[in-house]
C-alpha cells in the first residue's frame, strides 16, 4: 500500500508522480482542465438546464420564484427526466454497440471470412445456446454460432410481447422476468428503446416525468441485454476467463521494451495485438528492445487482463499519465473512454497515437482501420509503428514509478463455480449460501463505474472498500472500479489478512485451500470489463434460483463511488430496475427535479424493489449499503451483525 504518498489528485502514487512531471513540462493533464472549469455551472449540475431546441438554452432556476418552467412549459422534473434519459440511451447505445460488433465478428469468424478468429470455446457456445433454446449440434459448432449470433442481432429490434429481449428475459429469475413484463419495464427491443427514449425526450414529447422514468428502466434493461451479450460473445470467441495473475500500475511500463498500450473497451483488436505483438518480438530486437510489452489501459486492459494475464499500467481518469512517462511508444484505441486530449499529450512525448475505428477518430492521430479479415495484418502494421517510435526513443530518458501491485484476475462466474465446487462438487452454490447464512458473508457489493475528477482519485472506492471488507462483506468488481482497486492491492491474495474481517478471511482461505493454493483468493474478486459487469447479474440469478427468491431479496447491493460516464449511469439504471439497491457517489443531475429525486431513491422501490443511494461521503455510503445488506437478510430471516435472527 502506498497511501502516504498521496496527492490532491489522486491516491495512487504513480499517478502523483506523473501529475508533478506533467505540471514540470508544462502538459496541461485532466486535473488542469477541471481547474479551469471551476466554478461549474450549478443549473447543469442540479439538472436544471436544457437545450433539446433551438429556442433554449433554458435553466430554471432551484431556488428562485421564476421562471418554474422552460419556455415550452417543461417543469423541473420533466427537465431532469429528459436529461436522466438521455444519458441512459447514451450509454445502453455504447455497450449494446459494443456487443453488435462483437456478434458480427463471430459471424464472420465462423463463416470464414475472418480467418483470425475462432470460437475458443464450445463450452460457453453449449451454455448460451440451451439458455436460448438453440439445440447444440458439437458436430456443426459453426451453424450454432450462427444461430446464437442471429438470436443476438434480433434482439436489437423490436420484438413482440410474447418474444421478450432474450439477454434479459433468459438472464434474470422467473419471478424477475414476469415483474418486469407485469410492470411495463421489460424491453421490446435494444435499438428500440433507445430510439424510444430519443423521441419521447425531443420537444414537445413526453412531459410526464414518471413516464419518462419508466422509459429510461426499460431503456436501462436494453443497456443490461447489451452487457451481458457483450460478455456472452467475447467469451465464446476469446475464451471464458479463469483466474491469471498478473501486475497492474504504472510501473509495468519497461525502458527497454516496446511498449504498446491498448485502450478502450472492446477486446476484438486487443486479442490480435497480444498474439501479434509475441510474434514480432525479433522485430522489436532487431530495432534494439527485449520485446514487445503489451499493457492494457481502460476496459480494453481488463479484457486482456483477465484472458492473458497482460498487466494493467493505468485507468480512464489517469489514462494522460502512462504518456507522461515517455516510454510509451504507441497507444492502440478502439473506443469508448478515450480523451481527446491524449493527442496534445502524445505530440508533447513522442507517443505514436492509434485510432481504429469509425465511431472514434482523433485529429492528430494516425487513424488505421480496422477490419476482422484482415487482422493480423492491420495489428501487425499497428505494432511496426510501436517499434519505429522505439528507435526514435531508444536512449532517451524516462520516467516510469517504480510502482506496482499484485493482481489475480479473471473471476468469470465459471470460474468462481468452479472454486465452489471444490468444497461441494454437487451443490457449488451451496457452501457460499451457507457462509451467508451464517453471517460470515454478511453480503456482496459489486463496485463498478469510473473515476471523476471531481473526486480525490480512487478515494471513495478505497474507503468503501476498506470498510466493507472490515465488515465481512463479499466484494467483487469490474470495469475502472476494479483497476482502482487492483491498483492498491486489493487483488493481491497478501492483503486478505489486513483488510478483511474474520468471517470473510476464513472464507477466502478456505476456498484458496480446497483449490489448492497456498493462501487465500484476493479480498475483491475481479469479474472483468464494464460490460462484464452483467456477470454479477448472472450470479445474483443463480443464487436466488437456488433459494427460491428473487434478487431484490438477496443481500447484494452496487456502488459505482467515482461514477462519471453515460454508461455508469445506464448500469447503475439496470442495478435497480433488476432490484438492486445502488450507490452513486457523486452528485447526479437530477436534485433539481424533487419528484424525480424522490422516484429515483425511494419510490422505484415499489415498483422494481431496488433504488439509488446517492451519497457522496464514502463512509456514510458505505454505512448505508451496510443497512442495505442488513434489511435484506433481516428479509430472508438471517441474523445481523450484532443482532438476532428475526
Amino acid at each position: 500500500m502506498f497511501m502516504a504518498k498521496s496527492c490532491k489528485a489522486s491516491l495512487d502514487p504513480a499517478v502523483c508522480e506523473m501529475v508533478e512531471k506533467a505540471e514540470q513540462e508544462g502538459v496541461r493533464t485532466v486535473w488542469d482542465r477541471y481547474q479551469a472549469m471551476l466554478p461549474q455551472c450549478g443549473f447543469g449540475e442540479t439538472g436544471l438546464c436544457c437545450r433539446h431546441c433551438l429556442m433554449g438554452p433554458c435553466r430554471i432556476d432551484p431556488f428562485g420564484e421564476e421562471p418554474k418552467v422552460g419556455i415550452c412549459g417543461a417543469t423541473a422534473d420533466v427537465m431532469v427526466a429528459r436529461g436522466l434519459d438521455r444519458a441512459i440511451s447514451a450509454g445502453a447505445a455504447a455497450h449494446s454497440g459494443h456487443a453488435r460488433h462483437l456478434v458480427h465478428t463471430l459471424k464472420k469468424a465462423v463463416r470464414g471470412e475472418a480467418p483470425d478468429y475462432a470460437v475458443k470455446d464450445q463450452a460457453k457456445l453449449r451454455s448460451v445456446a440451451e439458455r436460448l433454446g438453440i439445440p447444440f449440434d458439437e458436430e456443426n459448432i459453426a451453424e450454432v454460432a450462427l444461430r446464437v449470433a442471429e438470436a443476438a442481432l434480433s434482439d436489437f429490434n423490436e420484438k413482440e410481447s410474447e418474444a421478450p429481449v432474450a439477454w434479459v428475459a433468459t438472464r434474470v429469475t422467473e419471478k424477475r422476468r414476469n415483474l418486469l413484463s407485469e410492470r411495463g419495464i421489460m424491453p421490446k427491443g435494444i435499438d428500440y428503446e433507445i430510439s424510444d427514449v430519443m423521441h419521447r425526450t425531443h420537444m414537445g414529447c413526453d412531459a410526464d416525468p414518471v413516464n419518462l422514468l419508466q422509459a429510461g428502466l426499460r431503456c436501462g434493461l436494453a443497456d443490461f441485454a447489451g452487457c451481458s451479450m457483450g460478455t456472452d460473445i467475447s467469451d465464446i470467441l476469446f475464451g471464458t476467463p479463469q483466474p491469471v495473475v498478473s501486475e497492474a500500475n504504472l510501473g509495468v511500463l519497461k525502458a527497454d521494451a516496446v511498449n504498446v498500450a491498448v485502450h478502450g473497451h472492446n477486446p476484438v483488436l486487443s486479442e490480435i495485438i497480444v498474439e501479434v505483438a509475441q510474434e514480432m518480438k525479433s522485430e522489436a530486437q532487431a530495432a534494439g528492445a527485449k520485446g514487445v510489452n503489451v499493457v492494457g489501459i481502460c476496459c480494453t486492459g481488463n479484457e486482456v487482463l483477465m484472458r492473458h494475464g497482460i498487466p494493467s499500467c493505468t485507468h480512464s481518469l489517469s489514462q494522460e499519465m502512462a504518456l507522461i512517462t515517455g516510454a510509451v511508444d504507441a497507444v492502440v484505441m478502439d473506443y469508448q473512454c478515450i480523451y481527446p486530449s491524449l493527442a496534445t499529450v502524445a505530440e508533447c512525448m513522442g507517443t505514436k497515437l492509434i485510432t481504429t475505428m469509425e465511431t472514434m477518430k482523433i485529429p492528430g492521430a494516425i487513424h488505421i482501420p480496422f477490419k476482422e479479415e484482415r487482422a493480423k495484418e492491420i495489428a501487425r502494421e499497428i505494432v511496426g509503428h510501436a517499434i519505429e517510435a522505439f528507435k526514435r526513443r531508444k536512449g532517451m530518458p524516462v520516467n516510469i514509478p517504480q510502482i506496482k501491485t499484485k493482481v489475480v484476475a479473471g473471476f468469470s462466474v465459471e470460474a468462481i463455480v468452479n472454486a465452489l465446487s471444490k468444497l461441494n462438487a454437487e451443490d457449488p452454490l451451496k457452501p457460499l449460501i451457507d457462509q451467508i447464512v451464517a453471517g460470515n458473508i454478511r453480503g456482496v457489493a459489486l463496485f463498478c463505474g469510473c473515476n471523476n475528477v471531481k473526486v480525490q482519485q480512487d478515494r471513495n472506492f478505497i474507503t468503501m472498500a476498506r470498510r466493507l471488507l472490515k465488515e465481512n462483506v463479499l466484494l467483487i468488481a469490474s470495469g475502472c472500479g476494479a483497476g482502482a482497486l487492483m491498483r492498491h492491492g486489493f487483488m493481491d491474495p497478501a492483503m486478505v489478512d489486513e483488510v478483511c474481517g474474520e468471517g470473510l478471511k476464513a472464507v477466502l482461505y478456505a476456498i484458496g485451500q480446497a483449490n489448492g493454493l497456498d493462501g487465500p483468493l484476493p479480498p475483491v474478486l475481479h469479474i472483468g470489463s464494464c460490460v462484464d459487469t452483467s456477470r454479477a447479474v448472472v450470479l445474483a440469478t443463480a443464487l436466488a434460483n437456488r433459494l427460491g427468491v428473487d434478487i431484490d431479496q438477496l443481500p447484494v447491493v452496487a456502488s459505482a463511488p467515482e461514477a462519471m460516464a453515460e454508461k455508469a449511469v445506464s448500469i447503475g439504471t439496470w442495478a435497480v430496475a433488476l432490484g438492486l439497491p445502488t450507490h452513486v457517489g457523486v452528485m447526479m443531475p437530477v436534485v433539481g427535479g424533487p419528484l424525480v429525486t424522490q422516484v429515483l431513491t425511494d419510490k422505484v422501490r415499489d415498483l422494481t424493489g431496488g433504488y439509488f443511494i446517492v451519497e457522496l461521503d464514502p463512509e456514510l455510503a458505505a454505512q448505508k449499503l451496510l443497512k442495505a445488506i442488513d434489511e435484506r437478510r433481516v428479509g430472508l430471516g438471517l441474523s445481523v451483525a450484532g443482532g438476532v435472527r428475526r
